[in-house]
């Protein structure tokens, strides 16, 4: 794409001439951005034609409430002039993500859609995938969530018996690996089946990830008879194993296509105040499931509103399958190339029911979980004597291993749900090894230098995952950077360290309380800090365990307890390296010599 053509724009007044604008207007595709008396953007669109487009704002009325507030508050125009509506669309979707507008429905994905990726070679390798795609590789997705990939992966192997080992693994290997075993591979590494077979059996795979599912089982049908007149029963009775597995599948999917169709039903509903998108994706005639987005800046906004936004902002990144089924129907143009429509049939309307229903479900779900916080901040306020109740928590915790490769995490929690976008960790460096003290006190300093300055807002809690001396470390810091009114409590481990029994020294806006206190376990505020704290614990584990593991070239399996140099290499060995271990089901763990249930679920739980 080229840079855009022209730009008009309008010193922002009190009043905006709008017939005196739109006589210059081009008809032209393009951007228009609307602003207000201070020059703030309030609105980015796009349009086919420029001169028609923004002419419908001002010269029609019964306009949502959402859009007839804004419009009072316009003061100027500006409009850029595309060569195309294409052009448009991905100015338009830039714009808004930039500048993150008043009135636009903004979604934010951070997280890309995961794929089933076949790599090249040979003897191609089964692998789950998210991010940037590969030449030498096939994708094939994009799935809702990574539930759908694992499930799906699983049913491949257990059908086509693709390899899933690493390619250093594969390359290294004498013997089949448990996975051969329990008749998940064929065992291509060590030459069990020839290039040909396996082959036949990628192209089956393919075909099945395609959707081309009914080509898939007469295939087999066919190989079936086939080894059973030549009186192969033992290969005909796996053949049949492998049809039964896959129409089982078929047959489970309540929602399923006489087609083998690729669709994305999007429903759009706004209850109790909340907008929701909700997006549900059928590919090759199969619903893969559903996921749920809340815009930002929504406020007002309709559901055919919402809808539009949702799909001018997805497809520029996602490619659009051959028909969306839209529920209501947008209030704006669809983009080029984008083939949509109401339900047709009842299969179709039975797809928006779902969508409909699940996207309800969330935010009903949405709604709880927010009354559920709210109560939570109000009780944690009382129970510490806070003049509001705290919106943004800070919780620091560290982690090392007899000093080793130490770890500070600040995880946040905002409206009493965690916001895992201003997660922090920090590397300690500098200091003698299992000094807690002394780490605290870097990890402090380095967060909240930057609120002394300015530079960032300051919260309105600090939890200390530590006792009174952590607590008072803290304290010191924050009287060093002249921040000593900001609230904190040191959250120290109860006798045993027994969930539960927890003392908190607490430290508020009028000076530390006298003495320690003690919440009932069924405190809400209680609640709310166990699981900060239980997160901050989890989030500097984590980072412990990647930095000590990077500085010694360790794979995640030391990181399991119980899983010694023995077992390690006995679970790589049969499993044909960790991507084969982290696919591998309990029951799968269980078959490995050594490997109680127990242990197999710590095993499954810390891979995942």
């Amino acid at each position: 794409m080229s840079s855009a053509r022209s730009v008009t724009s309008l010193t922002p007044k009190p009043t905006f001439e709008s017939k005196e604008f739109l006589a210059t207007l081009t008809e032209a595709p393009g951007v228009y951005r609307m602003l207000d008396a201070d020059a703030a953007v309030l609105y980015v669109g796009k349009a086919k034609n420029l001169k028609k487009r923004v002419s419908s704002y001002f010269q029609k009325t019964g306009h949502s409430p959402r859009i007839a507030l804004m419009l009072q508050q316009v003061a100027a125009m500006e409009v850029t002039a595309t060569r195309s509506e294409a052009e448009a669309l991905i100015l338009e979707n830039t714009l808004i993500k930039k500048l993150a507008p008043k009135y636009n429905i903004l979604f934010r994905d951070d997280k890309s859609y995961p794929y089933i990726g076949l790599s090249g070679g040979e003897f191609p390798r089964l692998f789950y995938h998210r991010g940037p795609f590969e030449k030498k590789s096939q994708y094939f997705g994009p799935f809702p969530n990574g539930l759908a990939v694992r499930e799906s992966i699983q049913l491949i192997q257990k059908t086509f018996l693709l390899r899933t080992c690493e390619e250093s693994v594969f390359a290294n290997r004498s013997r089949p690996c448990l996975m051969h075993q329990i008749k998940r591979c064929k065992a291509p590494c060590v030459g069990l089946v020839s290039k040909q077979d396996y082959t036949a059996d990628v192209r089956l795979a393919e075909l099945f990830l395609r959707g081309r599912h009914s080509e898939v089982i007469e295939g087999l049908t066919a190989q079936m008879e086939a080894a059973a007149q030549e009186l192969h029963f033992e290969e005909a009775a796996a053949l049949r194993d492998q049809i039964r597995a896959l129409q089982a599948v078929l047959h489970r999917q309540y929602v399923s296509s006489t087609r083998d169709a690729d669709v994305d039903i999007i429903a759009a509903v706004v209850e109790r105040g909340s907008l929701c998108v909700n997006l549900a994706m059928v590919r090759g005639g199969l619903h893969l499931g559903d996921r749920a987005y809340f815009p930002q800046a929504a406020a007002e906004a309709e559901p055919a509103e919402g809808l539009a936004a949702f799909i001018a902002q997805h497809y520029v990144e996602q490619p659009a399958p051959a028909r969306l089924i839209l529920s209501p129907w947008p209030a704006e143009d669809l983009p080029d190339g984008v083939n949509a429509g109401p339900p047709r049939n009842e299969m179709e309307r039975a797809w928006v029911e779902m969508a409909m229903t699940n996207a309800r479900l969330a935010v009903q779900a949405r709604w709880q979980a927010k009354t559920r916080s709210s109560g939570r901040l109000t009780a944690l306020q009382g129970a510490l004597d806070l003049p509001e109740p705290p919106r943004r928590i800070e919780c620091f915790d560290i982690s090392h291993t007899m000093g080793e490769s130490t770890v500070a995490s600040c995880v946040v929690c905002v409206d009493g749900a965690m916001k895992k976008s201003d997660y922090r960790r920090f590397n300690i460096e500098g200091i003698q090894p299992g000094d807690d003290y002394a780490a605290m006190r870097q990890a402090l300093t380095r967060r909240y230098e930057k609120v002394a300055t300015g530079e960032t807002a300051a919260p309105d809690l600090v939890l200390i995952d530590g006792g009174k001396g952590q607590h008072r470390v803290a304290r010191e810091v924050f009287a060093e950077l002249g921040l000593d009114h900001l609230a904190s409590i040191g959250v120290a481990k109860g006798e045993e360290r027994k969930p539960g029994l927890e003392t908190l020294f607490v430290h508020g806006p009028a000076g530390p309380h006298e003495l320690p206190l003690q919440l009932g376990m069924d405190h809400a505020g209680f609640h709310l800090i166990q699981e900060i704290r239980d997160e901050a614990h989890r989030f500097a584990i984590v980072g412990h365990r990647a930095r000590r593991a990077k500085a010694r070239g360790r794979s995640k399996l030391e990181d399991v307890a119980g899983v010694g140099p023995a077992r390690r290499k006995k679970l790589l060995a049969q499993f044909g390296g960790l991507d084969g271990v982290r696919a591998a089901t309990i029951e799968d763990l269980c078959r490995v010599d050594g490997i109680s249930r127990r242990l197999a679920e710590e095993i499954h739980k810390s891979l995942r």
